[in-house]
């Protein structure tokens, strides 16, 4: 029987590679994926990840340890995911109003938001380790939601490397492997979690920060920058429902 931390790791970096590689696939094969239907599906990823933050993690995460340490991890978790992001920013790109551009300028823009995804995919995969050793269903939840957080990334890489004149191969070569760091730190995730209560709290605190980082400060931004009419509150709060609905079954 496989060892949980292989499994762990190997979900983790399948989660992270299939992320942002079907972003590079859809850049490629498709060129645009509808506005509307990205903003539901990002909606509903923040809907479930805030669901899953505040029922389960933050709870568990005061019950294995204190509201301390739950606490600690929490601002933990905010503060590497938010240094990463001032330090490393990892996406939001666009064309010029003309669709032209530069091959230099946007080859080294593909290439920096590369890294910088890569950069954030480690304590994602924490996270999603973390979410393990709460149950194999919120570790898999968490697992397919940041999946689904990683693909437009995977699309802004791609589109700036298909501007920047990078052969298709090397651009689905380069967007999978930015999601490889997600398997070690998935890793990370479960091994800390297992040494101790307090270093599970601190790991589950600090996976329901990162988790909250992303959804205020990525995902519901995103959902509505590409909304259409409704589109983004419809996908946000049917998310929450599908949270609460699927942490309850899980009780």
């Amino acid at each position: 029987m496989i060892p949980y931390w292989l499994l762990v790791t190997l979900i983790g970096l399948t989660a992270g590679v299939l992320g942002t590689l079907s972003g590079g696939l859809a850049v490629v094969a498709v060129k645009k994926v509808q506005d509307r239907l990205l903003s539901v599906l990002l909606g509903a990823s923040a809907g479930i990840m805030a669901s899953i933050s505040f029922l389960d993690l933050i709870p568990e995460a005061i019950d294995e340890g204190t509201i301390y340490t739950a606490m600690f991890g929490i601002l933990l978790g905010i503060g590497v995911i938010g240094i990463l992001d001032i330090k490393f920013p990892h996406h939001h790109f666009t064309l010029s109003k003309d669709g032209t551009s530069k091959n230099g300028r946007y080859l080294k823009t593909g290439i920096l938001l590369s890294i910088g995804i890569a950069l954030h995919n480690l304590p994602e995969g924490v996270a999603i380790g973390a979410g393990f050793m709460v149950s194999f269903h919120v570790g898999l939840m968490l697992a397919i939601l940041i999946a689904l957080h990683n693909f437009p990334e995977g699309m802004a890489v791609a589109a700036a490397m298909c501007v920047g004149g990078v052969k298709t191969t090397k651009v689905l070569l380069i967007t999978a492997l930015a999601g490889v760091p997600m398997g070690i730190g998935a890793f990370i995730g479960v091994a800390l979690g297992g040494v101790s209560k307090w270093a599970l709290s601190v790991s589950l605190g600090f996976a329901a920060g990162a988790m909250l980082y992303i959804v205020f400060d990525e995902l519901i931004p995103d959902a509505h920058r590409k909304a259409e009419g409704h589109s983004a509150i419809i996908g946000i709060l049917a998310g929450i429902l599908i949270g609460i609905l699927f942490i309850g079954l899980l009780h």
